[in-house]
């Protein structure tokens, strides 16, 4: 199995950028793990919210593969724990996906078309993060769900 974060946008902050490479670094002890920044659509003053998350919807689909399992991470989504979050993981495992896709959208969130092409959603919070934050956050959480998985002391109950 491999997991994609896939992300619109890019991220500025390099103590954000340092972390998330750390992060991702530490993952591949476990996973094939892959992270995409989608670039942000320029000239959006003449866009409409709906027009801009069509745009970034185009964008994410040319990234996706017909087998991937898409999750999509987004303030109507699941909230899990992050036991909940492993075993979720671990069933997708035992599924034997080729791929999860986790995306995090635009500061408008999805289009209807992907909405309509994914397969689970995930809430991480009810507050609103930057999506540079979110990033760092979710790597996060994919490890720990690695951790946990394995039996390793990273995560304290």
């Amino acid at each position: 199995m491999k997991i994609l974060l896939l992300s619109v946008g890019k991220t500025s902050n390099d103590y954000i950028k340092d972390e998330f490479l750390s992060y991702s670094k530490r993952l591949s002890h476990y996973i094939d793990f892959k992270s995409i920044e989608v670039s942000s659509i320029n000239n959006t003053k003449n866009l409409s919210t709906y027009e801009l998350k069509r745009k970034e919807g185009k964008s994410i689909i040319k990234i996706l593969l017909s087998n991937d399992h898409v999750v999509l991470l987004d303030e109507k989504g699941v909230n899990l724990n992050s036991i909940d979050f492993s075993k979720k993981i671990q069933k997708y495992m035992l599924h034997s996906y080729k791929r999860i896709v986790f995306i995090i959208g635009g500061p408008f969130g999805f289009s209807d078309e992907i909405y309509d092409l994914c397969n689970d959603t995930l809430s991480l919070s009810k507050m609103t993060f930057s999506h540079q934050m979110v990033r760092l956050f979710f790597i996060e959480q994919i490890y720990r769900a690695f951790t946990i998985i394995n039996n390793e002391k990273y995560h304290h109950q």
